[in-house]
């Protein structure tokens, strides 16, 4: 296909190659301002790529204005102004709708001259070290989500210490690199506090822990909570065999779960908000509408992604909470 070139043998991930395709015809006049792309459906039937891979391309190329859209007629070169000033390094732990968010809010704020790489450990420790390892040397930046791992000094200690970039996690063993970072614990704590009001009106709280992945923050802060307010609560591990009662509010950080209290609660006809209460974990569009509406706690990930974005382009050495809140819906 012309102007888009993908090679299954690079370790260069494909709408990464899908960018540096369109990047290349620019720079060598095959492509010139307001010339038509080949479009979305012609791009995954001859790369046989899912439309998600695409899209990440394409929606890089839009916020740097590279590329824009015109409804029902398709993509055209809105720009090619395409020199880079800096290349980014970033290492999620995986992709769901809140990092797709925090994702997108980092590549719009920042400039045209920069580009993003974005990789994901799927908090495989192996994968998160051989990431980072063949990463070095690459980069302008680093923006490294260490998530449940500890002890990962020495694997990050391989970067250039002033081009390093913690995000989500305050790690003991990272504390010399500027972070933006969320306080689990106190959040929880915070947003229960915030929520007491709301929260008198049931007899148990019941969190959802299912452990690994999830910050034993959340676990500390809900006990905490529950000891000083003198709330009888309840621990466990997912909802197999728990029979749903009147007065029970639910705290739950995976979304499965989330649905399937739903579920349990249309079935014994409980009243969400009023028989029963559920809170969530980290906001999205979705949680807005579903069932009526579903409390959350969450960080504000958009603000999470401006100020990882003025940190990497100011240099910045900062050590910055992004705070959490309550999100009151009709579920609590």
């Amino acid at each position: 296909m012309k102007n888009i070139q993908i090679d299954d043998t690079l370790g260069v991930p494909k709408y990464r190659q899908i960018i540096n395709s369109i990047y290349t015809a620019i720079s060598i006049g095959e492509l010139k301002l307001g010339d038509k792309i080949p479009s979305l459906n012609q791009i995954c039937s001859e790369f046989d790529l899912s439309r998600d891979t695409v899209m990440v391309a394409f929606n890089e190329l839009k916020a740097k204005g590279i590329i824009n859209s015109i409804p029902g007629k398709g993509y055209y070169i809105n720009s090619t102004e395409i020199n880079l000033d800096q290349k980014i390094f970033v290492l999620f732990d995986e992709l769901n709708a809140f990092k797709e968010d925090l994702y997108t809010s980092v590549l719009n704020s920042l400039d045209a001259k920069s580009s993003v790489d974005i990789y994901f450990h799927h908090f495989n420790y192996q994968v998160f070290k051989d990431l980072i390892s063949e990463s070095v040397g690459k980069y302008t930046s680093y923006v490294i989500m260490p998530a449940t791992f500890d002890y990962t000094a020495d694997i990050v200690g391989k970067l250039p210490k002033d081009k390093v970039y913690i995000l989500d996690r305050k790690k003991d063993d990272l504390a010399e690199y500027p972070v933006v970072y969320q306080d689990f614990e106190q959040d929880v704590y915070d947003a229960l506090i915030e929520g007491l009001d709301l929260l008198q009106k049931y007899t148990k709280l019941i969190m959802i822990f299912p452990g690994g992945k999830e910050p034993e923050g959340r676990l500390l802060g809900f006990k905490r909570f529950c000891d000083e307010k003198g709330f009888q609560s309840e621990i466990i591990r997912n909802v197999v065999n728990k029979e749903m009662k009147s007065g029970e509010a639910y705290f739950v950080p995976s979304d499965r779960n989330l649905v399937r209290l739903v579920k349990m609660a249309a079935e014994k006809d409980f009243l969400l908000g009023k028989d029963v209460g559920i809170v969530s974990f980290n906001d999205t569009v979705l949680k807005e509408v579903v069932a009526g509406g579903i409390t959350t706690i969450s960080t504000d990930f958009q603000l999470m992604g401006q100020t990882l974005a003025r940190m990497i382009q100011e240099r910045s050495s900062e050590k910055i909470r992004n705070n959490s809140s309550l999100i009151r819906r009709n579920s609590l």
